[in-house]
């Protein structure tokens, strides 16, 4: 009698993986997104190697992507955010991964995730229970779900927590930082330190893990910035700043850096009322370590994830 299919099933936290995301994108070497087709072939590695079968008979047979997200009308008012959500959602479907959404709530002034924990989990135990899954994966840190896995160890169902160790400061400046709850590492069949495993991979390069990474190839190249002529530039604002638009029509600036922090690789730059930040993976023909404060670059404005403000393809300019 042959193998049988051994039936896994993926649960991810999506602010959670945005930030993983986020960290091979703009901060480790790679400096390249995850693929999500790549992923899930890298799952079904680490489980067959965990359960000690042929990687054909590892298969993800149920996927959900669990998120907290603006609105329509609000994402209209963020730049893109409209169009990258939607991008995403095709995504998750071309890899047959069902998406939950729960709108953010509004707390202190700030957007936050309210529930989305609480529906992850109640539904990951109720596909277990349709499904039949053998291995549980989860995607996430949070202690929240340690009752999850203790139920699912009472109906004998194996867990699986893929969890990443690292901190670095994101385009808002705010410090994002991972740590896994230690009890929930304790309480799964299979803790796995997935920032370990990838990086030991590449190293000794295996292809399931080199294929993690999006081509540069198929990431798209940032607008072409357009040096100005002196009678294009138009004085605006307290003198502190200066304006124009290029012939497509795109608007650009030109400011001086009031603060730096090359250790952590970010910046600000003059920009009244408040103060603009940018990060070094934006810088375009200079190194944030060859920088200093009071220097002029030529800049424009986007907004992040959060709707604030923050400087894109910078230029240097003179000293």
């Amino acid at each position: 009698m042959g193998t049988e299919i051994l039936k896994i099933g993926v649960f991810y936290d999506g602010n959670y993986f945005l930030h993983v995301s986020n960290y091979y994108n703009y901060f480790h070497a790679m400096h390249q997104r995850l693929s999500l087709p790549a992923f899930h072939g890298f799952i079904r590695h680490l489980v067959a190697e965990s359960e000690g079968i042929p990687l054909q008979y590892s298969r993800i047979i149920g996927a959900h992507y669990f998120r907290g997200r603006l609105s329509a009308q609000e994402a209209s008012q963020r730049g893109n955010q409209l169009y990258n959500d939607r991008v995403f959602d095709d995504i998750l479907m071309s890899v047959g991964i069902v998406s939950h959404f729960l709108p953010l709530r509004t707390r202190s002034g700030k957007k936050e995730e309210k529930g989305i924990d609480v529906w992850l989990a109640l539904e990951a135990y109720e596909q277990t229970l349709i499904k039949k899954f053998d291995v549980l994966v989860l995607i996430t840190s949070d202690g929240e779900y340690v009752p999850l896995v203790r139920k699912l160890n009472s109906l004998g169902v194996k867990t699986m927590v893929l969890n990443w160790e690292f901190a670095y400061v994101d385009d808002s400046g705010r410090e994002i930082v991972t740590r896994t709850a230690q009890d929930l590492l304790q309480e799964v069949t299979y803790p796995v330190a997935a920032h370990v495993v990838i990086d030991e991979g590449l190293e000794a390069g295996l292809d399931y893990v080199n294929e993690l990474f999006i081509s540069s190839d198929n990431i798209p190249v940032p607008p072409r910035v357009v040096e100005p002529q002196v009678n294009d530039v138009q004085p605006v604002l307290d003198g502190n700043l200066e304006a124009w638009e290029d012939e497509y029509g795109e608007q650009h600036y030109r400011g001086q850096i009031m603060n730096l922090n090359p250790t952590k690789g970010y910046g600000f730059i003059k920009y009244p009322p408040n103060n603009l930040f940018f990060y070094r993976q934006d810088l375009e023909n200079v190194d944030i370590t060859q920088l200093q404060v009071g220097d002029t670059l030529e800049f424009q404005i986007s907004l992040n994830d959060d709707g604030d403000q923050v400087a894109k393809h910078l230029r240097y300019v003179e000293r």
